[in-house]
């Protein structure tokens, strides 16, 4: 029981940081400079980073309840 839930945290913790990296290069794409007055700021770069952790957060919470829902469907019957 103890082991199964350490690998299920683990499988998280790598998926999270999977998201992660992928969040982040395709925020690098967007252009935040239409939006704002000064696109190198720190402003800018600390919205970016909270965007990338939002975004990672939503898509991960899918990923890893999505799995759960489909390991959960053996119980069905």
């Amino acid at each position: 029981m103890v082991e199964t839930l350490g690998q299920q945290s683990l499988f998280s913790i790598l998926v999270s940081l999977m998201v992660l990296v992928i969040v982040w290069w395709c925020i690098q794409s967007f252009r935040f400079d239409v939006f704002v007055k000064d696109p190198d700021g720190i402003k800018v770069k600390t919205l970016m980073i909270l965007t990338t952790l939002a975004l990672t957060h939503l898509v991960t919470s899918f990923i890893l309840n999505y799995l759960n829902w489909a390991t959960s469907l053996r119980y069905l019957f």
